[in-house]
């Protein structure tokens, strides 16, 4: 570990390992705007966006040498449209209607991309009007289809990533999506997937976010406890239908340029518009700063799924095993799984402290190598941090009622060799 790597590391073991800083920043109308690459370290970022949970803008230097940047843009500033049809014309990519509401979400449906690009030219030259509707290509694993494609590399502030370190370990999923769209499409109102971070990076175009703070979104609801599908209708005006609307605060705003990233924190609503045609790379992840409110976001979904079927709970022998079936195909998790991912999260940490890295597996691509990079001490607060959590699912009363034998290693074991690894590596 190089002297700078080792400060950086005590700084955080100080000052956070130990402590439970979960404060949440109200919108003040500004949000920082980081510019320069060589004076903002990882321990900045940590200290002034992650633990406080507050949203920041990366200036377009971050991501000045991305393969995305130089192949994917034209000379103009527009999407290239040739070189994308030529590196993926094939490929089968989900695409979202703006125009249509379905719930809370717009309906989506798999195309080949050779025809969204041909629909998004045409969506064009008609001035932007199509009978098909406004089209917006969302979620799109393309990292994972083309691995071998020069897109971009993970800023270093982001790779303390836990969701996509275990679903890369279990070969299932990750959260890594491209975002490709016409001037007017748009995501609706919503918070990300288990409360997670997320940061969004524009290849081409403009962004407009308006983003709201934790639990300002209690305000946007409607009578029946509905969040909205769009939090600039006019009818959420109406005092019938959402009471409280004249309490919430107007939104942080965000205009976001080509280049630039946009952070956003864990478990703040927001809602974004393409201002211009645009195509972004975004992430979701979970750290150990953000784990336990992960862990209190799991816990709300399967308290709702149990008001949902309370009815059910004495004819049904298996009601509690149900209640999970029912959370993790609303929300991706289960409370068992969520121990599997504490697990693998805990025993990558393990393995660095007690065996370290060589050389070799250093100049890998890998979670073990990234998690040496930040520092011993970071797997320390990693571990210290599931710990907290660990113990907490443990003593959970819906926990301890579903079948625990076929994890492994069981839950006091691995709390016990977490706890043994944390002292050795303080000693």
């Amino acid at each position: 570990m190089d002297r700078a790597t080792f400060a950086c590391s005590t700084a955080f073991f100080r000052d956070y390992s130990s402590s439970s800083h979960t404060a949440f920043c109200l919108p003040t109308g500004h949000v920082d705007f980081i510019e320069k690459v060589d004076s903002f370290s990882y321990s900045d970022f940590f200290r002034d966006y992650l633990i406080p949970n507050h949203p920041c803008i990366f200036s377009a230097k971050f991501t000045e040498g991305w393969g995305s940047r130089r192949n994917w843009v034209t000379w103009d500033g527009k999407p290239n449209f040739d070189y994308l049809l030529q590196k993926f014309g094939e490929a089968v990519v989900p695409v979202a209607n703006c125009d249509v509401r379905e719930y809370n979400s717009n309906p989506k449906e798999q195309i080949p991309f050779k025809e969204y690009i041909n629909y998004w030219k045409e969506y064009i030259r008609n001035d932007y009007r199509s009978s098909r509707g406004c089209l917006y290509l969302k979620d799109w694993h393309l990292s994972r289809a083309f691995p071998e494609q020069d897109v971009y590399t993970t800023p270093v502030y982001f790779t303390s990533d836990w969701l996509n370190e275990y679903w890369d370990a279990i070969g299932v999923d990750d959260y890594r999506f491209v975002y490709m769209g016409p001037k007017g499409s748009w995501t609706p109102f919503h918070a990300d997937v288990f409360r997670s971070y997320s940061w969004s990076a524009n290849i081409c175009g403009r962004k407009k976010w308006l983003l709201y703070p934790p639990g300002q979104e209690e305000n946007l609801k409607d009578r029946q406890g509905n969040l909205p599908f769009d939090v600039t209708a006019p009818s959420l005006q109406d005092s019938n239908v959402y009471p409280r609307y004249t309490q919430s605060q107007p939104p942080v705003e965000i205009l976001q340029e080509a280049g630039e990233i946009v952070f956003i924190p864990s478990g703040w609503h927001h809602q974004v518009y393409n201002l211009e045609d645009t195509i972004s790379i975004n992430h979701n992840w979970v750290n150990g700063c953000n784990v336990a409110i992960m862990w209190c976001f799991l816990q709300d979904e399967l308290a709702a799924v149990q008001r949902e079927i309370n009815e059910w709970k004495d004819p049904m022998d298996d009601w509690h095993l149900q209640c999970q079936l029912i959370m993790k195909s609303c929300t991706g998790i289960d409370y068992k799984e969520f121990y599997n991912f504490l697990k693998v999260i805990a025993e990558n940490r393990i393995s660095i402290l007690e065996k370290g890295l060589d050389d070799e597996a250093l100049a890998k691509n890998t979670p073990k190598a990234a998690i040496s990079t930040l520092g011993m001490l970071h797997a320390v607060f990693d571990l210290k941090r599931t710990v907290k959590v660990l113990t907490s699912l443990s003593a959970n009363e819906d926990f301890k009622k579903l079948d625990l034998t076929s994890l492994s290693p069981p839950p006091e074991a691995l709390l016990h060799h977490l706890k043994a690894a944390i002292d050795t590596a303080l000693l």
